[in-house]
């Protein structure tokens, strides 16, 4: 390549022109880190949700588990302008995560250790970090970061490969990263009134969050959800008040 300086043109070095690349790419990421929309949303997330179904054993429409799952959630084909695709992961672990584009997968481990009402909450809660934005917003930093990461490469930086364009790392950084206490307070509130517009038992909402807290360190629901006694103390207080 050649760049023209002063009328004066000056062949650029092939390690200038690698990393030039590298900084171009990186700034080209974060605009559409900045520019993300609900289309792109969803075909990152159905990407995502593909790569974790092959990775996880879905629980089919004749297993207990789906059976049980397909039964609870029969009115639940979609909510607030999403629809809804929810299945059962058997997997023993106390677990569930939502994406945006309507993906909700509940694990076996949470559906031995809640009721339906309980698990119905654990959906509510998940549907509302999607409504709220959380996840696009961390779909956005994510983004953020493997900008700045190929900017430090393009430089010289030594900072270690941020793998952008693997889906269970993205899956990380995404859904399983710890949320903020306001991102969960939001969640559990909007749960609840999700709970109380379907007319199930609000209280579940409060029997989840104690059992995710009590005896010991309590179920470790992907340990991305801080207080759950702090947070079932104010959930009960909002029914009783």
């Amino acid at each position: 390549m050649a760049t023209i300086l002063g009328g004066i043109s000056i062949a650029t070095p092939a390690i200038a022109q690698f990393k030039l690349g590298k900084i171009v790419g990186a700034a080209e990421d974060l605009a559409k880190a900045e520019q993300l929309n609900d289309a792109d949303m969803k075909q990152y997330f159905d990407q995502m949700a593909a790569e974790m179904d092959k990775l996880n054993p879905v629980a089919g429409p004749k297993d207990p588990y789906g059976k049980r799952l397909a039964t609870l959630t029969s009115e639940l084909k979609n909510h607030d302008g999403l629809d809804l695709d929810i299945k059962a992961y058997l997997v023993v672990d106390v677990n569930a995560f939502a994406m945006a584009n309507g993906t909700i997968r509940i694990f076996a481990g949470l559906m031995d250790e809640f009721t339906d009402d309980e698990i119905r909450y654990v959906i509510g809660h998940e549907i509302g970090h999607v409504k709220k934005e959380h996840t696009k917003k961390r779909m956005q930093n994510a983004f953020r970061l493997s900008a700045l990461q190929k900017g430090a490469e393009g430089a010289g930086g030594k900072i270690g490969r941020l793998a952008s364009g693997d889906l269970s790392k993205l899956f990380n950084d995404v859904i399983t990263a710890q949320h903020s206490q306001g991102n969960e307070k939001e969640a559990d509130d909007y749960a609840m009134a999700f709970m109380k517009e379907k007319s199930y038992d609000p209280m579940a909402c409060v029997t989840a969050l104690e059992k995710l807290g009590g005896g010991g360190d309590g179920l470790p629901w992907l340990q991305t959800h801080p207080s759950p006694k702090e947070r079932a103390k104010r959930m009960r207080k909002a029914l009783n008040g």
